[in-house]
């Protein structure tokens, strides 16, 4: 049975998925592990450049500020 397109919706909590994983063959292990580096560093990058984004709508109210263009007009 091909299961690599198999859409499962259980309510499972936190404790059960370990069990689950803990039943599964080593090299099988292998792929959730190398998975889940893949998905947390792309939720990593995503967070960086949305903070990014956030930061910079927030900081351009003080540099839009006249006492800004003041303090940095001799440079």
């Amino acid at each position: 049975m091909d299961t690599t397109n198999l859409n499962i919706n259980y309510p499972l909590n936190f404790n059960q998925v370990v069990n689950i994983i803990k039943q599964l063959p080593y090299n099988e292990k292998l792929k959730l592990s190398e998975l889940l580096k893949k998905e947390t560093k792309q939720k990593i990058k995503n967070d960086k450049i949305l903070t990014h984004i956030a930061s910079e709508k927030l900081l351009a109210k003080d540099w839009l500020l006249p006492e800004e263009d003041e303090a940095w007009k001799n440079l």
